[in-house]
């Protein structure tokens, strides 16, 4: 009986940590006050704008767990692509894209 149990308990955990979200799931405040949804897609992070001028846009696809991500970020103001990457530390996400990874710009979001 105690040993059925143990394997209960174990076997629970399992599954919690396995349905875990990983840090960069949520909505997010971008630097320029609009909202963006970062959700799970296909094995990776879209990034997607709920809000401003390009509503519904997806700006970015970002791989990567425990808080360290990379991927690709679109500029939807300039419709241009760039090599990108995310950190997130508590409620703020550092997002960062860059031109053959010496021209950066980086931008300090925050979770809603």
């Amino acid at each position: 009986m105690i040993r059925s149990l143990i394997l209960a308990g174990a076997l629970a955990v399992i599954a919690g940590t396995a349905h875990a979200e990983e840090p960069i799931v949520g909505n997010w405040k971008t630097a320029s006050g609009e909202t963006a949804v970062i959700a799970a897609c296909g094995g990776s992070f879209c990034v997607t704008l709920k809000t401003g001028k390009y509503t519904g846009r997806k700006i970015g696809t970002l791989a990567g767990t425990g808080g360290s991500y990379a991927g690709e970020i679109t500029d939807p103001a300039a419709d241009k692509t760039y090599s990108g990457s995310g950190k997130v530390s508590g409620n703020s996400l550092r997002m960062q894209g860059c031109v053959l990874k010496v021209l950066c710009k980086s931008q300090t979001w925050t979770r809603l």
